[in-house]
C-alpha cells in the first residue's frame, strides 16, 4: 500500500502516463485504430436488446452482440407496432438486415455522428428487414431496469422521470431541451456528480440509522453506485462521477493522502486509453474538463462560505472553461447564464431532483412534479428568447482551442491579481468579436449537401454581406397518422447550424430561385428562426409554398421583391438574368451571375434547357470559373451548346444520395467531360474561398 502511495504521489509517474496517453490518443484517432468485430457482409445479427425507441414508423434499438449495434426498422402496419411496444429490454432478437458504415459530417463544422458513435463504441449501423425474437429470457439486470422503466412511464411526470433517474431525455420536447441549451443550464438535465452525490448521501444516511460501520457502509454505496452507472447506459458523467468518488473515499478510508487531482488525471488517462474516441462525445469534454477545473482551482470557491457566493464562482469558471466546447457544439454562447444558473441550479438540485426520487418511490407526488417542471419550462421558454445575451461565435481551430485553455489556466493562476483580470476580459472580448472577423478578408461561396436539393452560402467577408441561395427542403410522405414522427428539420440541423460555425448571425438576403419544395422548403423556418433582412424571389406568380412564405414575411415586417434585374452588395454586383415569364415553375428559375474578384460564378436553379438558350441569345457570357448546374444535372437542362459557351472550369451539381428521380443524368455528365465536376452526393459540401485573389477548394466529403 505504501509503495502504491507514493507511485500515484509521484509527479514523474503522472507525467509519464499523461504523456503516453495523449501520444495514444493522437495516433489512434489519426489511424484506422478502431477494429470491428462485424463486417458489412454480416446480414444477420443476434444479440441483446440494450436500448428501444419508437418514433412514429421508425423503430431504433440498440443492440448488444458481439458488440453494440444501432438496428433502424421501419414498421408496416399498426400490428407491428403493437408488437414492437411489447419487446422488453434484455429479449434477445435475430435480425436480418444491411450493415452500414455511420457516415460522417457532409457539411463543414457540423455534427459528426459518426465519431459521436465512436465514441460510444458502435461502429455499425443495421438497416433491418426482419426482426425476430428468439429468447424473452431477461437476466436479473434487465428485469429491474424494465420494472424500473415501467413503474416510471405510467406516471405524467414519466419524461423528467426518466431524464432525472435513468438519464433519458429522448421523450423532453425538443423546444424545451432548446430552451435549456440557449440558457447555458442543459447540465442540470444530464446525470452528473449532482445525483451520484445525492444518491450516495441518501444511501449512507439509511444506512448510518440502521448501523454506524464506515467501511461496511462504503462498501455498499459503491455496490449501489456501480449497478446505477450500469443501469444509466456508462454515460460519461456518470462513469466519471462514481468512479471518482469511489477513489476518492478509498484514498481517505485507506490514509493514502493521494492528492484528489493526481486521482482525477489517473481516472482520466484509463477512460481515455479505453476508447480515445470518447473525446468526439461532447458529454465527456463538459464533465471531465469542468471537473479539473473545478479541482485545480477549488481553493477559489472555498475561499467562502455563501452558498450563493460559491455557487456564482462555481457558475463563473464553469462558464469560462467550457466556451470552447459550447462554440464547436452549438456556436453561440448565453453570457448571462451564470446568473440564470443562480436560480436553476438550486431549484433543480434542492426541489425538482430530489421531487423526482420521491415520485418515483411515492406516485402521489405526480401531480406536484408535474406542475413543478411546467413551471420550470415556462421560464426557461421565456429566457430563451431574450435575444441580447446570445452571442454568435464562429467554429474554433484546435491551435485557438488548446491557446484559450492555456491562456485561461494561466490566468485563474494569477487570479488575484488585477491586471490579469483584465487580460481575461480581453481575450473573451476577443474570442466574442466574432473570433477574429476582423482579420479576415477573404470571400467564400459554400455549396451545402441538403440532399437532393439546393443550398449556397455566399459570403463577403462573413460580417460584410451574406446571401444565401435557396434552403432546401424534404417533403415526408405520411400515409396514416400513426406513422408520423419527428421530422429532421434541414434548416434546424445543417443550414442553421452552418451559418452560426461560421460566426454568421444574419442573412442580407434570401433569394429564392423558385418556389419547388426542394429549393425553398425550409425558407419559413429558416426565417423563423434565423435573422433574414430581406428576401428575393423569381419572376412569375407565387405559388401556394411562395404565398405561405410571404405571409411569414409580411408579419415579421420584412421586405420582399420578385423579378429584379441586379442586386448590389458589399461592392459586388449580382445579375438576375432571368426575367422573363415562362409556363412553368422550373423554367422560371432565378438564374444569377455574379464576378467575385474577377473569379466568374453562375448559378442555374432549375432552369431547362430553353432558359438556357434565351440566356445565349441575350448575354455575352463565356468561360465560367464555377457554373452550379442547373436542375441537379436533369437531362433538361445543361445542353450541349450552352455547357460548350459557359465553358466551366469547375462544375457544381447538387444532389441527394441514391435519389429516385436517377440525377445527374450521364449525357449531362457527358456535357461536362471538360470541366472538374463536384457532387454534394460524392464529396459533401463544397466551398470556394478567395484568399489573396487564388481561389481555393475544400470539399467535405462523407
Amino acid at each position: 500500500m505504501k509503495k502504491l502511495r507514493i507511485i500515484l504521489q509521484s509527479k514523474i509517474f503522472l507525467s509519464i502516463i499523461i504523456i503516453f496517453t495523449i501520444i495514444f490518443v493522437f495516433i489512434a484517432n489519426y489511424s484506422n485504430y478502431h477494429s470491428s468485430q462485424y463486417s458489412e457482409m454480416d446480414n444477420i445479427i443476434e444479440g441483446i436488446i440494450t436500448s428501444i425507441n419508437i418514433d412514429g414508423n421508425k423503430v431504433n434499438i440498440i443492440l448488444n452482440g458481439k458488440e453494440k449495434v444501432i438496428v433502424n426498422y421501419y414498421l408496416k402496419n399498426k400490428k407491428e407496432l403493437e408488437l414492437f411496444k411489447s419487446y422488453q429490454l434484455g429479449y434477445k432478437i435475430k435480425v436480418n438486415g444491411i450493415m452500414n458504415l455511420p457516415q460522417d459530417n457532409t457539411n463543414f463544422n457540423l455534427f459528426n455522428y459518426r465519431k459521436y458513435l465512436l465514441s460510444k463504441k458502435i461502429y455499425y449501423i443495421m438497416n433491418a428487414d426482419s426482426i425476430e425474437v428468439i429468447n424473452k429470457d431477461c437476466n436479473l439486470f434487465y428485469k429491474i431496469k424494465n420494472k424500473i422503466i415501467n413503474r416510471i412511464n405510467k406516471l405524467s411526470s414519466a419524461d423528467y422521470l426518466n431524464a432525472f433517474l435513468l438519464g433519458n431525455n429522448k421523450n423532453i420536447d425538443s423546444d424545451i431541451l432548446e430552451s435549456y441549451q440557449k440558457n447555458g443550464i442543459s447540465h442540470l438535465f444530464a446525470l452528473s456528480g449532482l445525483h451520484v452525490t445525492i444518491f450516495s448521501s441518501i444511501i449512507l444516511f439509511i444506512l448510518n440509522k440502521i448501523k454506524k460501520n464506515k467501511k461496511y457502509n462504503f462498501i455498499v454505496v459503491c455496490i449501489f453506485l456501480i449497478f446505477y452507472m450500469f443501469l444509466t447506459g456508462l454515460s460519461p458523467a456518470i462513469v466519471r462521477a462514481v468512479l471518482l468518488f469511489i477513489l476518492i473515499n478509498i484514498n481517505t478510508c485507506c490514509n493514502l493522502n493521494i492528492k484528489n487531482i493526481n486521482l482525477y488525471v489517473l481516472l482520466t488517462c484509463t477512460v481515455l486509453l479505453d476508447n480515445p474516441y470518447i473525446i468526439y462525445n461532447n458529454a465527456f469534454l463538459f464533465s471531465y474538463i469542468i471537473t479539473l477545473y473545478l479541482i485545480l482551482f477549488g481553493k477559489i470557491i472555498n475561499r467562502y462560505s455563501n452558498y450563493f457566493i460559491k455557487l456564482l464562482i462555481t457558475s463563473f469558471i464553469s462558464f469560462f472553461v467550457s466556451i470552447p466546447i459550447m462554440i464547436n457544439s452549438y456556436f453561440s454562447i448565453n453570457i448571462i447564464s451564470i446568473i440564470y444558473n443562480l436560480f436553476f441550479v438550486p431549484f433543480v438540485s434542492f426541489v425538482i431532483f430530489p421531487l423526482s426520487l420521491i415520485t418515483f418511490i411515492c406516485p402521489y407526488f405526480d401531480l406536484l412534479l408535474v406542475i413543478l417542471v411546467k413551471l420550470l419550462e415556462g421560464i426557461s421558454l421565456f429566457l430563451s428568447k431574450i435575444e441580447l445575451f446570445k452571442i454568435t461565435l464562429m467554429h474554433m481551430s484546435i491551435l485557438v482551442f488548446f491557446l484559450y485553455y492555456f491562456l485561461i489556466t494561466f490566468i485563474l493562476i494569477k487570479i488575484n491579481n488585477k491586471k490579469y483580470l483584465y487580460l481575461l476580459l480581453i481575450i473573451i472580448t476577443i474570442t466574442i468579436h466574432k473570433n477574429y472577423h476582423l482579420f479576415n478578408s477573404n470571400s467564400y461561396i459554400s455549396f451545402l449537401d441538403v440532399g437532393q436539393g439546393d443550398s449556397i452560402l455566399i459570403s463577403f467577408n462573413y460580417s460584410k454581406g451574406n446571401i444565401l441561395i435557396d434552403t432546401g427542403g424534404k417533403r415526408e410522405y405520411i400515409k396514416e397518422e400513426w406513422m408520423k414522427r419527428k421530422t429532421y428539420s434541414i434548416s434546424d440541423n445543417t443550414i442553421i447550424p452552418y451559418l452560426k460555425s461560421l460566426g454568421i448571425d444574419k442573412l442580407n438576403y434570401l433569394i429564392i430561385t423558385h418556389g419547388d419544395f426542394d429549393h425553398m422548403g425550409e425558407s419559413i423556418n429558416l426565417v423563423n428562426n434565423f435573422k433574414v433582412e430581406k428576401v428575393i424571389f423569381n419572376c412569375g406568380e407565387f405559388n401556394e409554398l411562395e404565398q405561405e412564405l410571404i405571409k411569414v414575411l409580411n408579419k415579421k415586417k420584412i421586405p420582399y421583391y420578385s423579378c429584379i434585374k441586379e442586386l448590389n452588395i458589399d461592392n459586388n454586383k449580382l445579375y438576375f438574368l432571368q426575367t422573363k415569364e415562362y409556363d412553368n415553375e422550373n423554367d422560371n428559375s432565378n438564374v444569377i451571375y455574379t464576378e467575385i474578384r474577377s473569379y466568374k460564378f453562375m448559378f442555374m436553379g432549375d432552369a431547362s434547357i430553353t432558359p438556357e438558350k434565351d440566356v445565349l441569345d441575350k448575354y455575352n457570357i463565356s468561360n465560367i470559373d464555377v457554373l452550379k448546374v442547373g436542375h441537379h444535372g436533369s437531362k433538361t437542362s445543361s445542353s450541349e451548346s450552352f455547357i460548350n459557351e459557359m465553358n466551366p472550369k469547375y462544375s457544381i451539381i447538387s444532389v441527394g444520395k441514391n435519389n429516385r428521380y436517377g440525377h445527374p443524368n450521364k449525357e449531362v455528365l457527358n456535357n461536362l467531360n471538360d470541366s472538374k465536376i463536384y457532387r454534394t452526393d460524392q464529396d459533401g459540401s463544397i466551398m470556394f474561398k478567395i484568399k489573396n485573389n487564388k481561389l481555393q477548394i475544400e470539399t467535405c466529403s462523407p
